[in-house]
């Protein structure tokens, strides 16, 4: 019936399959938990969670070499042998111990996939994961009525169920780099194939925080990478508000404003957006002005 997938990376899973093993099996169904290792660079780690497979029905299995984000989400899919899969990232927890009988009693004949929300944990982190948290505070919590009105861009890969069926006629771009955002062109290929994201309150916990340096390297790659989407016509230049926004300064001609603001306001950026209370509002200028300044010359 259910086949758990969950692709890491230098990432301890055994808290999340425990948890989601017991949930599965106190369902009285059938299922499957694969844990594929997409090539981790922690051999103390990987020790670690081979502990897992110690518990029935549940398969670690270590890659020899990274093949990405989309691919190892596609090999999971592949090697599924039941016909829903129920996605996670390594770095969540669900928040309800009804997480998995709450997928399986709303999952009906007719449903195609389902994303069941995504929270973050009330005690702030330490000051150097501050930007991870307010973002995902801010952005990516969003209720259960705002997500039905704009069912495909609130879609998060981290925590989804869908057909197998489905799944297989859609599957992640495996073409596109690896900083790209694999979720952003899965959700514009689910809603071109037509596909129906429902939407209900099953949430997980997102725990894993990024050092907020690394995240902002993280999300200009993200910015320039939804930029060569809609450059290669793979996405529509409407269907972010980022880009849609980077096009209408490019025909009003602001973004020769903005060009020349970020080299001169990058610091002065980063100074607020890596500080204890970052400002999404100087972060959405930051990845905007950078991409005018990447495309001047364009």
């Amino acid at each position: 019936m259910l086949s758990i997938l969950i692709p890491t990376y230098n990432y301890n899973v055994e808290a999340l399959v425990s948890e989601l093993h017991a949930q599965t099996t106190a369902c009285d169904i059938e299922f499957e938990i694969l844990c594929y290792d997409d090539g981790s660079t922690n051999l103390e780690l990987i020790e670690e969670n081979k502990s897992i497979e110690l518990l029935t029905h549940t398969t670690y299995k270590v890659l020899d070499v990274n093949i990405g984000r989309s691919a190892i989400r596609n090999l999971l899919a592949k090697d599924a042998k039941h016909d829903l899969l129920l996605f996670l990232d390594a770095d969540v927890i669900p928040v309800n111990d009804d997480f998995i009988s709450k997928y399986i009693t709303v999952f009906t004949e007719s449903t195609q996939l389902i994303f069941g929300g995504v929270n973050y944990q009330d005690k702030k982190p330490n000051n150097e994961e501050m930007l991870r948290w307010v973002f995902g505070r801010k952005r990516e919590v969003v209720s259960l009525e705002e997500r039905k009105k704009s069912v495909y861009l609130s879609f998060l890969s981290c925590n989804f169920i869908i057909k197998k069926e489905i799944f297989t006629s859609v599957n992640f771009n495996e073409d596109i780099s690896l900083d790209a955002h694999e979720d952003l062109l899965f959700s514009f290929n689910l809603k071109e194939n037509n596909i129906s994201i429902s939407h209900i309150n099953n949430p997980i916990y997102h725990l894993g925080l990024e050092n907020s340096k690394i995240y902002l390297k993280k999300s200009l790659k993200g910015v320039k990478a939804s930029l060569s989407l809609a450059k290669d016509n793979l996405i529509h230049i409407e269907y972010t508000r980022i880009i849609r926004t980077f096009h209408k300064c490019k025909k009003t001609g602001i973004n020769f404003i903005l060009a020349m603001m970020f080299p001169v306001f990058k610091n002065s950026f980063e100074t607020n957006l890596l500080s204890k209370k970052p400002s999404l509002f100087i972060f959405d200028l930051y990845k905007l002005s950078y991409l005018c300044y990447i495309s001047k010359n364009e």
